[in-house]
């Protein structure tokens, strides 16, 4: 029996990298992110971006909370492995129900506590894992214990706007998932998260962001949908790809030197890092990532219907040129909390973006991916010649 389920959860060394088992809880947080996509882009308006943007915030903690523990055990054997797997079941049911979680009306109550129940399930069993994974370790019991008490303070105004619907839901699930990610910061500063292995932290968030591009390309199946392929949504599609590429490589050009800086620190400074830039400030780059996907989907949508403008009212251009704004001001945050160095270029990058929405609202929605994919490109050929610079000073 000690062989199936080890006495002890088994802790990570310094060298743990991303095990098998934690990509595939991931495809479970992959069907919460499209589920979410697909909530806002059936009913696009300013309160639906609002309520899905607390929902891939919900869905954003219940991520973290296991990709922390990961970090600190091996999630990939013994108990630990059978309390992640039933957690897994209960981010499913949460994706399963997210539609009718902001729906009112008669009978509309119980959608909303299933998804509040869910939800406080798998935070009950992380918790009780963190736990059990940190005996012996003072810092580290402690610190759960302080998250702990902002975790259970939460879940009140979780089941009261679960209870009474409306507006009130908007404004108290807001507090609720405040309470609960601001715990987990103030718990980082009086205590310290540690983190082990920074590779395996760097990396478990590096794939995630490329898990939420991966919605863009999604997007365009989804916005196309049985209609025949034509010659502009051909083009659409390729522009699509070519954002989607060129948000990779911002990517992934801050996550190398991220990792890095993540891996020179240690003790409770490498904790905070990882509670900042990458709990944090992972949080708007996943977030504007899926508002890019959404407005792909819009002007697909547009485009499959044969509407001359993909982009006709402020929805779809908010959505495709605000969600890039987000995605490049998460990424200066990132880059700022981690090597503590951004360029003026990457800091002005996300205002620059933003004087394109009214642009963007105008135009055809083919013409609205091409001006986002030009800037993009410009964006990503200034910062290669910057750096190119630098190196020959």
């Amino acid at each position: 029996m000690g062989r199936i389920f080890p006495a002890r959860p088994v802790a990570t060394a310094e060298t743990h990298r991303t095990t098998l088992f934690e990509i595939f809880f991931d495809l479970v947080f992959v069907f919460g992110l499209i589920r979410v996509t697909t909530f806002m882009s059936e009913r696009p308006s300013p309160v639906a971006l609002t309520q899905g943007f607390l929902v891939l915030l919900l869905l954003w903690i219940s991520w973290v909370v296991y990709s922390w523990l990961g970090n600190h055990v091996r999630i990939d054997v013994g108990l630990i492995r059978a309390g992640v797997t039933v957690s897994m079941a209960a981010v499913f049911v949460v994706a399963l129900v997210l539609p009718d979680a902001w729906a009112t009306g008669p009978g509309t109550t119980r959608q909303r506590l299933i998804l509040v129940l869910a939800y406080v399930t798998l935070r009950v069993i992380a918790l009780a894992l963190f736990h059990w994974a940190a005996a012996g370790n003072p810092q580290v019991s402690r610190t759960i214990r302080l998250y702990a008490l902002s975790t259970a303070l939460s879940w009140i105004p979780f089941v009261l706007g679960a209870l009474l619907g409306g507006t009130a839901q908007l404004l108290l699930w807001a507090a609720a998932l405040t309470i609960d990610m601001g715990g987990g910061v103030v718990s980082s500063v009086l205590s310290g998260w540690p983190v082990r292995s920074p590779g395996h932290f760097a990396e478990r968030h590096s794939l995630v962001v490329i898990i939420a591009l991966g919605e863009s390309l999604i997007s365009v199946g989804a916005g196309v949908g049985v209609q025949r392929i034509r010659g502009p949504i051909l083009l659409a599609a390729v522009l699509t790809l070519a954002v989607t590429v060129c948000l990779y490589w911002l990517y992934s050009s801050t996550a190398m030197a991220a990792g890095e800086a993540l891996m020179m620190e240690s003790g409770l400074r490498r904790a905070h890092v990882g509670a900042n830039a990458y709990t944090l400030a992972h949080f708007p780059l996943l977030a504007g990532t899926i508002y890019v996907a959404l407005g792909v989907e819009q002007i697909f949508a547009g485009l499959a219907h044969e509407e001359s403008q993909g982009t006709s009212d402020w929805m779809p251009a908010i959505a495709l040129f605000g969600g890039t704004a987000l995605f490049l001001a998460g990424r200066a945050t990132f880059l700022g909390l981690s090597v503590r160095c951004v360029r003026p270029g990457q800091f002005v990058a996300p205002v620059v973006a933003l004087p394109l929405l009214p642009v963007g609202r105008y135009l055809p929605g083919l013409a609205a991916l091409g001006l986002l994919t030009a800037f993009l490109v410009a964006l990503l050929s200034y910062e290669a010649w910057t750096r190119r610079s630098t190196r020959v000073q």
